[in-house]
Formats: C-alpha cells, structure tokens, sequence
C-alpha cells in the first residue's frame, strides 16, 4: 500500500533522494514546472519550493558529500546549485564561460549549456559534478567553485527531450562515465575526457544507466524491455620473477588462477 502520495502538475522528470542526509527525507522533484519540488517523507508535505529556473527542471541530483546541497539542470541551459536551508535563492549558477563575458553573448551569461541541461551527476566523492545538454556537450564542474574544468569529451550525442540518466563509476582508477547514445552506451575517462569504448548489447534505445560499486558492475535499462548487468574484464596480474618467488600462493585471487590442465599432465 502507498505509504504517501504526492501530486504534481505535469510530467515529472527527475527525482532523488540524498545518499548522505541524516537529518531531513527530503525527495527532490524536477517537474514541467520551473519551480523545483521537495517533498518531506516526514511530514507527506510538498509545499518547500525553489524559484529560479524560467523552464521545466529535467534533472535534480543532491551532493554525495553535503547533504543540504542540491544540483538542478533545467530546459533554460542553465544548472543552480542550491542549499535547501537558504530561502533567498540558489548558491550559485554555473556558467560555461567561466565568468569571461567578453566571450559569451549577454543570453548565454550564465548558462551551463547551449541548450537544455536533461542529466547531471556527481562524482562519488561530491567534489565534482558532471553535466550532459542537448547541445550535444558534456561538462565538468568544480562543485565547490562552480568552475568549468573545460575537459573536452568531444561531441556526446545527446537525442533525449526528457532526462538522460547516466552514471558515474566509483573507486575506480581512473573514473569512468557510462553515457547512454542511442542503442548502446559510450564509456569516457571522467578527468581528461577520451572516448575509452562503446558497449553494444541493447536492441533499442538506452534509456538508463546506474553503477553498482560493490559489485563494480552498471546496470543498463533499455527499450527492448531488458536490463542488462555489465562487468569489467578482470586484469591479468602481471608479476615479475622475483614478486612472483617472494609472493605467497595462497595471497593470489584465485580468479587469476590457471585452472587448465597442462600438457604435461595428461597421461
């Protein structure tokens, strides 16, 4: 049975639910309205607003490292940074150009994007935040500064009107990000932006990606009604004679173990 339900007008886009918080069961809601949505599990209340984006909110996404902090793209081009706590407005808007206006028109001042900002994700650690738009540009942020690192990760095709979920790995080196792009999923080192691979399995379009850091494995959902588990390929360890001499048997993962028999053993 529901235990609450909270109704909203339009579609809803997006919805998240901190990983960290400790003291507030706020779920925040992008919606068709420009005006982002908390509602509080404590009290099945909806009536906390944020005023300042001018379009529909796509995607919401709170900090993994302050849990007070919330990261919103809207169909404006433009991504705020809020505090919940603070009823004058948002922290700050990130701006693609970093500040210099001699570059940037005065329409694009402040925006993250040259179009709608549909998925945003941070990184595990909260110290950065990743943004997707349908200007088919991917950008990495500061999250503290707000700054544009400007890593280049080159054309990310992005078709999606509604949100574009994708993921971020975790204790990874380096870090990955997992994209959907149409029936399949391109992979990028998060930090200097290269094209690592493009993951074929799916039948129709990818409409999701989530990260299972336990077990190392994302999971992907698609159109073709199937949700696929992807592993990584374990690396072979690569040990030299002496390590190798030195190492006991017993310490090796036994994944890396030779489990077929040689030539020599067979009568």
């Amino acid at each position: 049975q529901p235990a609450d339900t909270f109704h909203f007008e339009g579609i809803v886009y997006s919805h998240h639910m901190s990983p960290v918080a400790t003291k507030h069961c706020l779920i925040a809601v992008g919606t068709k309205s420009p005006k982002v949505q908390l509602c509080d599990l404590k009290s099945g209340s909806s009536s906390h607003i944020l005023q300042g984006h001018r379009q529909e909110v796509l995607a919401v996404s709170w900090s993994p490292r302050h849990e007070y902090v919330l990261a919103t793209g809207s169909a404006d081009g433009r991504v705020k940074l809020w505090d919940v706590r603070r009823a004058s407005g948002c922290l700050s808007t990130l701006d693609q150009h970093n500040g210099e206006k001699s570059k940037a028109s005065s329409e694009a001042a402040n925006t993250a994007h040259n179009g709608r900002v549909n998925g945003l994700c941070y990184t595990n650690d909260g110290l950065h935040l990743l943004t997707v738009g349908t200007d088919d540009r991917m950008r990495l942020w500061n999250s503290s500064t707000g700054e544009n690192t400007l890593v280049n990760y080159g054309k990310v095709c992005n078709e999606s009107r509604k949100g574009l979920k994708f993921a971020i790995s975790c204790n990874c080196n380096p870090e990955f990000a997992f994209v959907p792009y149409g029936s399949t999923i391109t992979v990028y080192t998060v930090f200097t932006g290269e094209l690592i691979t493009m993951l074929r399995g799916h039948y129709s379009t990818v409409n999701c990606c989530v990260f299972q850091p336990h077990f190392q494995e994302l999971y992907s959902g698609s159109k073709d009604c199937n949700i696929l588990a992807w592993i990584p390929a374990p690396r072979e360890s690569v040990l030299d004679d002496i390590s190798e001499k030195s190492l006991p048997q017993q310490h090796l993962n036994p994944a890396y173990e030779d489990a077929w028999s040689s030539s020599d053993n067979e009568g």
